[in-house]
């Protein structure tokens, strides 16, 4: 019997489906064969943050494939990228540069290292770096009720590219609202850092962003399935669409609707729904 057998397009029924499909995939054995398995190898927030953060910008195409290369970026920085960041040596930073994936090359890291180096220099979480239009309130530790996710994507946008002799072409891997783009990696890098629950897959390492500010990390795995439930009626899988998914899940869990995340990628990616 197909999943969308046992499917009638009746809210709570729906909520009840996802909230299983949720239960069934946010759970540690999900770890193992997704890309959130880079980060979990280390248990100090910058070297989670800074592993996440690549890992999830590499995360386009095949799953494997983002896991290996993460890894292997990983180990070029001997296990310990804070602190490789922080105090690499001109010949240790050389070992970088025979590193690549899909379009993203050595030009391209040795930036991404900068900016980590100029952002750790300064804060000691990558949370900051995301929460710049609400700063003042952030460095007296309250949290940021009036976030908005686009704003501080677009933010964050400006501030990772606010450095001196900035390659063009590294531009591309950054995404923005601004380019009307659906930010999926970095959503789905929020996600990891801000979700909190007892499941063990998301970090729930910050705490000024809340899950419920969190926009749904949306590709086209996603999309499809999304499509078919009617929680997405926008056809280009742009930023627009991922604001209006969001709104949608945000009606079954308006605290927590990025959980459904797990559902959707589950059945699109896991059972070709």
């Amino acid at each position: 019997m197909s999943t969308m057998d046992t499917y009638e397009p009746v809210p709570a029924t729906l909520r009840a489906f996802l909230d299983r499909k949720v239960a069934e995939y946010n759970r540690p054995s999900f770890i193992a064969d997704d890309p959130i398995c880079v980060p979990h190898a280390y248990s100090q927030r910058q070297d989670i943050e800074i592993a996440g953060f690549f890992t999830a910008i590499f995360s386009w195409g095949n799953r494997t494939t983002i896991i290996r290369k993460s890894k292997e970026l990983m180990q070029l920085m001997d296990n310990a990228p804070h602190q490789f960041i922080l105090h690499h040596t001109d010949k240790e930073l050389k070992t970088l540069l025979a590193f690549k994936h899909r379009t993203f090359n050595p030009t391209d890291l040795l930036y991404f290292i900068e900016f980590f180096r100029h952002h750790y220099s300064r804060y000691d979480s990558l949370e900051y770096a995301f929460l710049l239009p609400w700063q003042e309130s952030a460095n007296r530790g309250r949290p940021e009720k009036d976030y908005e996710p686009g704003a501080a994507l677009t933010a964050f946008h400006h501030y990772f590219f606010s450095l001196e002799a900035i390659p063009p072409r590294t531009r591309k891997h950054i995404a923005t609202p601004e380019r009307n783009s659906s930010c999926k990696r970095l959503n789905m890098f929020l996600r990891w850092m801000v979700r909190k629950d007892n499941k063990g897959v998301d970090f729930g390492l910050w705490n000024r962003i809340s899950p419920g500010q969190l926009i749904c990390p949306l590709d086209l795995h996603v999309a499809r399935v999304a499509r078919r439930f009617g929680l997405l009626t926008r056809t280009p899988t742009d930023w627009l669409a991922a604001l209006e998914l969001t709104q949608s899940l945000a009606l079954l869990d308006p605290e927590d609707p990025v959980k459904y995340d797990f559902a959707l990628f589950g059945l699109g990616v896991m059972e070709k729904f």
